[in-house]
């Protein structure tokens, strides 16, 4: 009698202890390191196919705030048309409101870290996007900087949609999806390592007052189009279009496993 209730007993603690390991949270058990660099540190990973074939990016927006789809069918296009990835596929999530009206980066990744449920797996590379409904906590409002976009981590953006929107509110010749386009493919810009930032320079051409801007007229990677006055002036001259990449960053992407 007593093997039998020894048996018994050493029976109801596995029990225990297999109900409780099937009741994790799956999403703790992803190993988010490889998501955990600084900016450009993933350039080569995310232009080349020699570790991560595919890419899903997650946008993740405050409800109300969702961006345009020509813009993130623009972002595609060119992640497309500059990487070696086989598929890109995006998925979006509704996220509610922080309520605040600046926001810092700390706090853009502590939501990150809250809500992000995409990353780097097997031959897939995972990319976050949040929209958000506050401005920059680094506004500076009353000497025209406003900040539309930032990155924070190797694959990780914050676009500041409610800015953005205010941007285009205010301007005849260019829309809120210009603008979100834009700061889309200026951001991943940096994600992919311009300037010098992860994909080193073939030659230089770094703007000498804006570390990991480009010099190069009518380029993409401008430091100009960060903010909301310059990113305002660059469109309207252009009539709502966007800036692609300048020669000298088109060479350095190359040179780093990209197209």
């Amino acid at each position: 009698m007593r093997k039998i209730s020894l048996l018994i007993t050493l029976l109801f603690i596995c029990l225990l202890s297999c109900s409780k390991d099937s009741g994790e949270d799956p999403i703790k058990a992803i190993d988010r390191s490889a998501n955990l660099k600084g900016p450009g540190e993933s350039a080569n990973e995310i232009l080349s196919d020699s570790k991560y074939k595919n890419m899903i990016i997650e946008i993740a927006y405050v409800a109300g705030y969702a961006p345009t789809e020509s813009a993130i069918s623009e972002l595609k296009s060119l992640l497309e048309e500059r990487t070696h990835k086989e598929k890109i596929s995006v998925i979006k999530k509704e996220l509610a409101s922080p309520g605040k009206d600046s926001i810092s980066i700390n706090e853009v990744f502590e939501l990150e870290k809250e809500n992000r449920t995409v990353y780097n797996d097997g031959d897939t590379l995972g990319m976050y996007i949040y929209f958000s409904d506050a401005s920059s906590d680094s506004d500076k409002p009353e000497e025209d900087l406003v900040t539309l976009g930032a990155v924070y981590k190797n694959t990780s953006m914050v676009i500041y949609e409610a800015t953005i929107r205010r941007l285009a509110k205010n301007s005849l010749l260019i829309s809120t999806a210009d603008v979100e386009a834009a700061t889309l493919s200026h951001e991943a810009g940096h994600l992919l390592g311009l300037v010098d930032l992860g994909s080193p320079s073939v030659n230089p051409h770094q703007d000498p007052d804006a570390p990991s801007h480009c010099n190069e007229g009518n380029c993409l990677m401008r430091a100009e189009l960060q903010f909301g006055s310059g990113m305002a002036k660059m469109l309207a001259a252009k009539r709502g279009s966007s800036p692609g990449f300048g020669v000298e960053c088109i060479k350095d992407l190359r040179a780093n496993g990209g197209k």
